[in-house]
């Protein structure tokens, strides 16, 4: 991982740098936790269940930026950001990135049409990410 991608993006105004905190990071932390396993619960719709997962995920990435002394205000970058600051390949940020545009959809446009599988997957990788970044550890 290197840090000096991020760099040029605070270079031309992307992100911004910003001392991390370790009260942040936990509480960004436990909020993905607890909205992962809102995924679980079956009585919650599939929407909601995609919800719960996209706001867990998004939480973890920014969590990830936030613990490299980062932050960004598009909800986008911090998705894109992820190869950078947990090692995530291209094709694990780029679905959450496709989740972004759906999220997007049904929260300005109010149409989400999601599939089973993606869903799975958003979990799955969701999942994968909150490892990544547990294994952070504490900030420095």
């Amino acid at each position: 991982m290197t840090l000096e991608n991020l760099d040029n993006l605070v270079k031309i105004g992307k992100l911004k740098k910003e001392p991390p905190d370790q009260k942040e990071f936990d509480g960004m932390l436990n909020s993905a936790k607890r909205r992962l396993q809102d995924t679980k619960i079956e009585a919650l719709s599939e929407d909601g269940r995609f919800l719960s997962a996209y706001g867990a995920s998004h939480t973890l990435a920014l969590a990830a930026l936030r613990w490299h002394g980062y932050r960004s205000d598009n909800r986008y970058l911090v998705f894109q950001c992820l190869q950078h600051t947990v090692g995530f390949d291209k094709a694990k940020w780029r679905v959450l990135d496709q989740c972004h545009k759906l999220r997007n959809l049904a929260e300005y446009e109010g149409n989400l049409d999601i599939t089973d599988q993606l869903l799975s997957e958003l979990v799955s990788i969701t999942h994968e990410l909150l490892e990544q970044v547990e294994k952070l550890g504490p900030v420095e």
